[in-house]
């Protein structure tokens, strides 16, 4: 039977989501505690793979197992042996077919930036010194969604057969002395948040005119866009699919 395992975690402690050879990732954790736990080797695939100090407030991943009689009492004891940084939220039966990352029909990300010092956000957001113009980073975070080639904001080579990804929402909110960006598409590409949200903060500073973010979409070259923001910012928040996927016991 397939399952879809729903987690978040704190990326600090992990070189991102997925398996490397000589550095603790997530999905190693996961695969782990979960074989320990059901007594065979369990592989899990996610639903994408964030970068290194990367969070997730929700990603899923499915792996196949002989049914699960007590789903609640597998999920409390996942998080007593998992470490405090990673969270098990939800255990879902679906389809015998059924992908974490292919069916998955929209995926949304946050970056949090804060302009004041706060103890409590420590290595959860991008704190910035002098606050960016709100305004300005809106009117260009609303370009993008007459665009739909994505190089210029895509790590360089990468393996990947498209830099086309069909954005729903990309705009900035202010509460109190945070600035949230949010983004939502069918898919994203490595680093792609990450470089939107330094390059739109180059508007915000008053480095980068809206037709200069016109200029290096159109240029498909990652050298022109700005820096990425740090990863310790950048939150996958959600993850959705088709609700004919799952079953219902």
């Amino acid at each position: 039977m397939r399952y879809f395992i729903e987690i978040a975690y704190h990326g600090k402690n992990y070189h991102g989501w997925q398996n490397q050879p000589d550095a603790i990732t997530v999905q190693e954790v996961l695969e782990k505690t979960l074989s320990t736990l059901l007594r065979k080797e369990i592989q899990v695939v996610g639903a994408g793979r964030t970068d290194a100090g990367v969070h997730a407030k929700q990603l899923f991943a499915h792996f196949d197992f002989d049914r699960i009689e007590n789903l609640s009492e597998v999920i409390f004891r996942l998080n007593s042996f998992l470490p405090k940084d990673i969270s098990v939220k939800n255990i879902i039966r679906v389809k015998e077919d059924a992908h974490a990352r292919f069916d998955a029909t929209a995926r949304e990300y946050e970056y949090l930036i804060t302009t004041a010092k706060n103890p409590f956000f420590e290595e959860l957001a991008y704190h910035v010194y002098q606050k960016p113009d709100i305004q300005k980073m809106n009117e260009a975070a609303a370009l993008l969604l007459d665009y739909n080639d994505f190089q210029c904001f895509s790590r360089s080579n990468t393996d990947v057969k498209t830099y086309y990804c069909k954005l729903e929402k990309a705009d900035w909110v202010e509460d109190k002395n945070s600035l949230i960006f949010t983004i939502k598409a069918d898919r994203f590409l490595r680093n792609m948040v990450r470089a939107i949200v330094g390059t739109l903060l180059e508007v915000g500073y008053g480095k980068l005119f809206l037709e200069g973010v016109h200029a290096i979409i159109e240029s498909k070259d990652r050298s022109n866009a700005g820096a990425s923001a740090p990863a310790h910012g950048l939150y996958l928040t959600k993850v959705e699919y088709p609700s004919a996927i799952f079953v219902k016991d």
